[in-house]
C-alpha cells in the first residue's frame, strides 16, 4: 500500500455554467456551492443529462465554470492557464471512468505507470509503490497482459489501480460500475472504496446507481442544476 499523504479541502463556490444553443442559453448548473473535506467518499446522484459529467469536468479543470470558483486548498484553479490545469490535474487528480479507457497497445504495468510518467515523476521508488496497488486489486499476476485480455471487472480494477498510482489529492469518477453486471458492479465498488480510504484519497462519483449510496459519507443529488443534499431533499419532499 502506498503510504498516505493529508488531501486539500476542495471548495466550489458560486459554480455556473452555460452553453448556448441557437439564440438561447441553456444553464446546466445554477450557482453550485460545494466543500470536498479531505478524504471524504461523496456521491453524487442524477438522471442521465443532469449535469453531473458537465460538473466532474469542471472540478477536474478540463473546463472552465461560467462562473464561480474552484479552490484546492490555496490553488484556484479557475485562475489558471490551460496549460497549468493540465499539469495540475496530471499531479492531484485521478480519473475512473464508466468505460475503463485503459489504452490497449500498452500492458496493464504501462498503463498503470501512465500517470507517472505524465506527471514527470516515474523513478525506482514511485514505480514499485504504483504497482503495490496491483496486489492490492489482486491482479499481480496480470502485469504483462494487455487490456483485451482482461474481463470487464479486472479492466475496471486496473482503472482504479492507476488512478491511484501517482497518489492524487483527490479521485474522481464517472459512472465507475455503469458497464458491469451486478455482482461485478459490487467487488469493484468495494475495491474502490478499500483503497480510496485506506490510502485517504477524497473520492467523489457521479452515478445514477442508488446501490453507491451504501458507501458514500455523504450523498449529493444534482437536480435541475441545483445541489441537494440526499438527507435534507428526503426531509423536503416527506
Amino acid at each position: 500500500m502506498a503510504p498516505t499523504t493529508p488531501s486539500a479541502e476542495i471548495t466550489l463556490q458560486g459554480i455556473t455554467k452555460t452553453y448556448r444553443e441557437g439564440d438561447q442559453e441553456r444553464a446546466v448548473l445554477r450557482g453550485l456551492d460545494l466543500t470536498l473535506e479531505p478524504g471524504a467518499f461523496v456521491v453524487l446522484l442524477g438522471r442521465s443529462g443532469s449535469g453531473k459529467s458537465t460538473l466532474l469536468n469542471l472540478i477536474s479543470g478540463i473546463d472552465l465554470p461560467t462562473g464561480g470558483t474552484i479552490r484546492y486548498g490555496n490553488t484556484n484553479l479557475t485562475a489558471l492557464s490551460e496549460q497549468e490545469r493540465t499539469l495540475f490535474r496530471r499531479q492531484h487528480i485521478g480519473f475512473v471512468f464508466q468505460a475503463f479507457n485503459l489504452i490497449p497497445t500498452l500492458t496493464v504495468e504501462e498503463n498503470i505507470l501512465l500517470p507517472l510518467e505524465l506527471a514527470g515523476r516515474l523513478n525506482d521508488g514511485e514505480r514499485e509503490q504504483a504497482l503495490a496497488f496491483l496486489d492490492d486489486v489482486g491482479l499481480r499476476d496480470r502485469a504483462d497482459s494487455f487490456p483485451d485480455r482482461l474481463s470487464g471487472g479486472e479492466q475496471q480494477r486496473i482503472a482504479i489501480a492507476r488512478a491511484l498510482a501517482h497518489r492524487p489529492d483527490l479521485v474522481l469518477a464517472d459512472e465507475p460500475t455503469g458497464n458491469l453486471d451486478y455482482e461485478t458492479g459490487r467487488q469493484v465498488l468495494d475495491v474502490l472504496d478499500k483503497l480510496v480510504r485506506q490510502t485517504g484519497r477524497t473520492m467523489l462519483v457521479a452515478t445514477h446507481d442508488r446501490e453507491l449510496r451504501r458507501v458514500a459519507d455523504r450523498v449529493l443529488v444534482l437536480q435541475n442544476g441545483v445541489l441537494h443534499d440526499e438527507r435534507a431533499l428526503a426531509i423536503d419532499e416527506s
